[in-house]
């Protein structure tokens, strides 16, 4: 198993990262670059996925480490619901969709693996 010396190292945190550069992309051209608030918002819940997750590695507490995580897997869940939006007025194809349903899928399942170790971790035998 790989030593986890940094948020970097998180596979959660890497996944998220990929997540924010689709959102970005999909933001700099086409519709969706033009409709302000859905862009804003979307953009800024992928980057509260990547930062949650870096803000909850380095807290000492375990409580916080949890808090942080679980606002990051709530953000996750708002990108995937604006992808949604996204997609019903327009502003998305099928194939775009379907990335970053499924980057926030993810992102979310690694985040939900670490909220688990982190209360194994915590738990009393």
């Amino acid at each position: 198993m790989a030593i986890i010396r940094d948020f970097k190292d998180l596979q959660a945190w890497q996944r998220a990262r990929e997540l924010t550069r689709h959102v970005y992309t999909i933001c700099r051209n086409g519709p969706l670059a033009k409709d302000y608030g859905l862009k804003d918002q979307i953009q800024r819940a992928a980057v509260s996925v990547m930062s949650n997750i870096a803000e909850g590695f380095e807290r000492i507490g375990q409580a916080e480490k949890l808090q942080y995580l679980n606002v990051a897997r709530a953000s996750c869940a708002e990108v995937r619901s604006l992808f949604v939006v996204a997609i019903d007025v327009g502003y998305l194809d099928e194939k775009t969709f379907r990335e970053g349903d499924e980057l926030t899928t993810q992102t979310s399942r690694l985040i939900t693996g670490l909220i688990k170790v982190i209360r194994a971790r915590t738990s009393p035998n």
